[in-house]
């Protein structure tokens, strides 16, 4: 995982629990501390389920990978002082602009 490999720490949620090179996906929406980034992998059609969630994260940062653009949650997060950003996380990581 890209993201372990820049030594960032990761915290992988999902709609069932799992695993991905040996890090848990945890189910649901469990209480996680000090986020600094959230990078979004889940469709607009099914991200207003997780909208109240992923702001109240208070994250400094949601980056919206392609395909997960998504206006309305970016205004909202925006109005909370969250840095939005559209862009593909395994880029930004490759040109040392996570």
């Amino acid at each position: 995982m890209d993201l372990i490999a820049h030594q960032h720490e990761i915290v992988l949620l999902g709609v069932r629990e799992g695993a991905i090179a040996g890090h848990p996906i945890l189910a649901g929406q469990p209480e996680v501390r000090d986020v600094h980034t959230v990078s979004l992998y889940i469709k607009p059609l099914h991200q207003p389920a997780w909208y109240d969630y992923l702001l109240a994260l208070q994250p400094q940062r949601i980056i919206f990978n392609p395909g997960t653009e998504n206006p309305e949650l970016a205004q909202k997060a925006a109005r909370q002082g969250i840095e939005v950003r559209y862009a593909c996380t395994l880029v930004m990581l490759a040109q040392g602009q996570y």
